[in-house]
């Protein structure tokens, strides 16, 4: 019962990283920028994805561009795309293998996955983090920590604590857990040990004891 439960939820919490990866590596708020100025009058926030960045003006009017050339990228940012795309494939694998049972290969997967979602939410973070504490890194470049970043935090922890209780399933050793079956004979050390002659006579007569009868004398009358 225990394996089970632990399977369905494993599935359930590998299901909802998976989406979780996709959505992060959708969404363009990466890095958000951030108004560190108390006197400055904000008309505009500016959102920089992976695949596009956007401007969104008093939160009524939303444009988004996409990058016009993937070979202009910096490299950075080409790794961050490659290892998300990475990502958000082995996740649907692992998804997939889990639903159909192969032993061992969605644990591993999901782990796998898991780390590498880890990696690039990390790495952009830290960088967003150094360079707002930076103080040579002028206040309109600045950028806070944007919505996927922590989507993808969130779907990291999901899909490694779904291979974490896949492998802990596998490993457990068969029949771990179960009661053994009943047995319908009684052991051998609670058996009474055997007495010979003890029983009852042929034809359903009272039991007789040879040490407890009496010698019957020959050739007298009865008892």
């Amino acid at each position: 019962m225990a394996c089970c439960v632990l399977q369905i939820t494993g599935l359930v919490f590998g299901g909802v990283g998976m989406l979780g990866t996709l959505a992060a590596t959708a969404m363009p708020q990466w890095r958000v920028s951030a108004y560190v100025e108390a006197n400055m009058v904000v008309f505009e926030s500016i959102w920089e994805g992976l695949w596009m960045d956007c401007i969104s003006q008093l939160g009524l009017r939303l444009q988004c561009k996409l990058y016009d050339s993937v070979l202009a990228l910096p490299p950075p940012l080409e790794a961050l795309r490659a290892l998300m795309c990475l990502a958000v494939l082995l996740a649907i694998v692992a998804f997939l293998v889990a639903i159909v049972g192969v032993k061992y290969s969605h644990g591993v997967a999901f782990l796998l996955t898991g780390s590498l979602v880890l990696v690039p939410v990390s790495w952009t973070g830290g960088g967003i983090v150094r360079d707002f504490y930076d103080p040579a890194v002028p206040a309109p470049l600045k950028r806070e920590l944007g919505a996927a970043l922590y989507v993808g935090w969130a779907s990291s922890a999901l899909l490694l604590a779904a291979g974490a209780m896949y492998c802990h399933v596998w490993s457990r050793p068969a029949g771990f857990g179960r009661a053994p079956p009943p047995s319908s004979q009684t052991p051998a050390a609670f058996r009474p040990p055997p007495f010979p002659g003890i029983g009852r006579a042929p034809g359903g007569a009272a039991p007789s004891c040879p040490l407890c009868r009496a010698p019957r004398p020959s050739g007298g009358q009865g008892w």
